[in-house]
This record gives C-alpha cells, sequence and structure tokens, in this order.
C-alpha cells in the first residue's frame, strides 16, 4: 500500500515540476506535501527521493529538498555528456543500422512531427505527448548502433535533463524544433556521419544555451 502511494505522489510531483507549478529552486517541504496530498510523512519522502534520482530535485543538507536551481551547473555538465555519446553513437548507428532502422526513425520522426508540441495553443507548457514523442525520435536515431551501454547511457542522461529541456523550450518560444529535427532524420537517413553528428551536437547546445 505504501508503495502504492509513494508511486503515485512521486507521478504527481513529477508531472508538478515539469509543468512548472515549482519555481526553479524552491523548496519541496514534506510537511507540507504530507498535509497537501493527505499521506504521512514517510510516503512524500520517499518519493522525492525517488525525484532526486531522477534529477528533478535536490537533496539538501540540513534543508530538504528543492526544486533545482535554473543556473546550476549540472546541465551544462549534461549537455556537454549528451555532445560527447550522442553524436559517436549516432555514427555508430549510421554505419550499423539496416531498413529496419530507417524505418523506425521513419515512424517516430513522423509520430513527433504530428503531436501538439504543448498542452494548448495558447499555454507553453510542453505536452507530455509530445516529450514522449521526443525522447523516442533521439532514441530510435540511436537504436542502430546495436550498442546496449550506449543506449542506456542515452536513456539515463536523457532523463537526466528532462527539467532543463522543460525549460529550454519555454525560454525559446521562437526555436524552430521542426527544422532541427527534420534535418537530423534527413542527415542520418542519407548515411551522412559528419553532418548528422554536427546536427545533433548543435542541437544538443541550443538547449543548454537557452538555459544561460
Amino acid at each position: 500500500m505504501k508503495e502504492m502511494l509513494s508511486g503515485r505522489i512521486y507521478a504527481t510531483l513529477r508531472e508538478a515540476i515539469l509543468r512548472g507549478d515549482f519555481a526553479p529552486g524552491d523548496a519541496l517541504k514534506p510537511q507540507e506535501l504530507a498535509a497537501a496530498h493527505g499521506v504521512s510523512l514517510a510516503v512524500v519522502r520517499e518519493a522525492l527521493v525517488r525525484l532526486v534520482g531522477d534529477g528533478l530535485a535536490d537533496r539538501l543538507t540540513n534543508r530538504g529538498f528543492a526544486v533545482p536551481a535554473r543556473s546550476d551547473r549540472r546541465w551544462q555538465d549534461i549537455a556537454e555528456a549528451r555532445r560527447t555519446v550522442e553524436p559517436a553513437t549516432l555514427r555508430l548507428a549510421i554505419a550499423r543500422g539496416d531498413l529496419e532502422w530507417e524505418a523506425r526513425v521513419r515512424a517516430a520522426h513522423h509520430r513527433l512531427t504530428r503531436t501538439p508540441a504543448y498542452v494548448s495553443p495558447e499555454s507553453r507548457q510542453v505536452s507530455p505527448e509530445w516529450s514522449r514523442a521526443h525522447h523516442e525520435f533521439h532514441r530510435a536515431l540511436l537504436e542502430g548502433s546495436g550498442n546496449a551501454v550506449l543506449l542506456e547511457t542515452f536513456d539515463r542522461l536523457w532523463l537526466a535533463g528532462e527539467l532543463a529541456r522543460q525549460w529550454s523550450t519555454n525560454r525559446a518560444p521562437g526555436r524552430d524544433y521542426l527544422t532541427e529535427h527534420r534535418q537530423l532524420e534527413e542527415a542520418a537517413l542519407a548515411r551522412d556521419p559528419d553532418l548528422a553528428a554536427a546536427l545533433l551536437e548543435r542541437h544538443v547546445s541550443l538547449t543548454a544555451e537557452n538555459l544561460l
């Protein structure tokens, strides 16, 4: 029962943080959250520890929990790691990927282009459906590498940077994601590793730059 409650509170808080209900640096007070959601302090603490593991919360010495700061160095470190890992993995995918890989990339890109980026035309809140399609497209690009360790590394880095991507999207409303993703798909399927790697590195860099 406790695990189910903790899972529910974790999902609720995760969505709230990504939606922007808490500002960067805001305290996440276990007592207040427990009272607001009608659960025990232990349930809330367990959920918050999971959020820390996801990179969506910080555990502060003697000060409880808080939403990470937008200026935190970690976002630039994550971007640097992604710029190192993902273009190299994409090069392997282009060299090794077969026709099934090409089909998965095309399908993932098609789904991404057909998924509304925001929850409504008036909102700057990124829709959960677009976030999932975005992850699926980027992962599909790399799956042709056939390297499970590199793909696991990508998944960890992607999850760790999810909050920064949400903030970056809100701070750069004029960014042309459609063109960036289309160019990535075209370069990968044209089997042009140099262009594809350069486009991917730039794509990742723009997300980090928009936080500065």
